[in-house]
């Protein structure tokens, strides 16, 4: 236990930063991941848009706890008919440089989200087929085909100035925000921290905390000492392997609570694998313990699913159970599929995306081995992992996935339907799913404009997809976070993780 301690001692001490950047901030926050780019369509990771919807605001907004979508650089909008989105715009606003938001800035930004040099959000940009500014405070949208969720993806889509864009360089359009958010930059030190400052005229009124500083803390332990020696107010990432020693700090108030993201094996049906035969998908479901995983892999800290949306997404169906564990199912269904002396399976992953993801995929593997069959574990860094997924190399493997439009046709677009890149379908289908029945129902649901119809569609969607064993869910993660005692915060979780400090009272 000396030994420990003396090792928490040294790690403060070299979190220690210069007085000068720790005695400004009102409140010090912890997360476990870095920002990539002050360019807020640069990147589309829950990491980088937590940072930037500090220093940006987007047409529409969803606040903690419930995640209920309201507005914000607009006031009011509405679906006029299938193709056809109208934006009103709130009047007063301005950027951080002084310049007054209009109906200008939307369409410019929209219009870059659609260049690959400054934007990973190419999906929603490229599908608006026209932008049409009838006055500076009316936006509207005409997109190529029905997007049903449109107006549910319009809080990540954050608004850029016009005037200073186009004149910056890309270097300083990627280093320094200038947006209408309720923060604006003060220092980002790359790897260390960045600090921000209350902007005094935000159109909601001015923020509580004047100067707020985030630093990056990816390593676990580095964070466990941080707040243990209570270098941070705010810890955004408690992990999961130390969640019973915080939960004992006398000075720590731990929050846990279920994320929105579904952790599941994405598998093929490819013919000519033995994924083409639903028998041995329903197999290597069966074969699985997830209630295990979660006990042993998570230390308790998620929650089985028996789908991949969670509750508040639109296609949720609580009448969905999963496949649960039956090694000798298992077995038999082999056998009937032709397999009884099993095959060769390969399961992919990345090593550092989700919570004890490489662990999650050798335990995995050890279940898969015990019907008989021949594992081979490929896991690795993401960077290379996702580069991989999109090539579409893997038939099996471990992936993340919820839904920022709360609506699970996004999704099933995305993930589920037959991959076309012509069509833009299918983008994430990496195991290269295909069902022809399926594709219909999700190409038919995206004229649905009724949401109890559309809804209706949308789970029907979903029963299918898990009677086929498009994928095999395991389960949601656990958010948990940590807040100092002391200063009277209160700080309430959102089901995206973002960190949107405007909300700390």
């Amino acid at each position: 236990m000396k030994g420990f301690k003396l090792i928490i001692l040294v790690v403060i001490l070299a979190l220690a930063l210069p007085a000068s950047a720790l005695a400004k901030a009102d409140l010090v926050i912890a997360t476990d991941a870095p920002p990539k780019s002050m360019n807020p369509h640069a990147y589309s990771s829950d990491a980088n848009l937590s940072y930037m919807s500090n220093f940006f605001d987007a047409l529409l907004q969803r606040k903690a706890p419930e995640g209920k979508l309201g507005p914000a650089l607009a006031v009011k909008w509405q679906r006029v008919d299938a193709h056809t989105w109208r934006f009103e715009l709130r009047r007063g606003v301005k950027f951080h440089n002084g310049n007054a938001f209009t109906a200008a800035d939307v369409k410019f930004t929209f219009e870059r989200m659609k260049d690959p040099k400054y934007s990973k959000l190419l999906n929603i940009a490229n599908s608006i087929a026209k932008i049409e500014t009838p006055d500076d405070h009316t936006v509207v949208f005409t997109t190529g085909k029905p997007v049903p969720w449109f107006a549910e993806t319009m809080h990540q889509n954050f608004i850029v100035d016009m005037e200073s864009s186009v004149k910056r360089d890309d270097g300083d359009y990627n280093t320094r925000p200038i947006g209408t958010g309720a923060y604006m930059l003060e220092e980002w030190v790359k790897g260390s921290y960045v600090t921000m400052k209350a902007n005094p005229d935000y159109w909601e009124g001015a923020p509580k905390y004047k100067m707020i500083q985030i630093r990056p803390i990816v390593e676990e332990a580095t964070r466990f000492a941080a707040l243990a020696g209570k270098q941070v107010d705010i810890v955004n990432g408690v992990p999961v392997t130390l969640f019973e020693r915080i939960k004992t700090m006398p000075h720590v108030e731990v929050i846990s609570q279920p994320a929105r993201r579904c952790i599941y094996m994405d598998i093929s049906n490819q013919a000519g694998t033995p994924f083409e035969d639903i028998r041995v998908r329903q197999a290597i479901a069966h074969a699985i313990n997830e209630e295990e995983i979660i006990a042993k892999v998570m230390r308790g800290q998620a929650t089985l699913a028996h789908q991949i949306p969670d509750v508040p997404t639109v296609g949720y169906d609580g009448a969905i159970q999963r496949l649960g564990y039956d090694p000798a199912r298992a077995k038999k269904l082999l056998a009937e599929a032709g397999f009884a002396d099993g095959f060769e399976i390969t399961i992919a992953g990345p090593n550092d995306r989700y919570i004890n993801d490489e662990k999650i995929c050798e335990a995995v593997a050890k279940y898969l081995a015990k019907v008989g069959l021949k594992v081979k574990l490929d896991v690795k860094p993401k960077s290379i992992f996702f580069d991989e997924l999109a090539d579409k190399k893997h038939r099996f493997y471990l992936i993340g996935w919820f839904d920022g439009s709360f609506d699970f046709g996004r999704s099933a677009e995305k993930l589920l339907h037959t991959a076309d890149d012509a069509k833009g379908m299918g983008v994430y289908n990496g195991a290269l799913y295909s069902n022809a029945d399926l594709d219909a129902k999700i190409i038919a649901s995206s004229s649905i404009l009724d949401r109890s119809e559309r809804e209706k569609a949308l789970q029907e969607i979903n029963r299918k997809a898990v009677q086929d064993v498009a994928w095999i869910p395991l389960h949601y993660q656990q958010d948990i976070f940590a807040v100092v005692k002391g200063k009277n915060v209160k700080f309430t979780p959102r089901s995206d993780r973002w960190i949107v400090v405007k909300e700390i009272q």
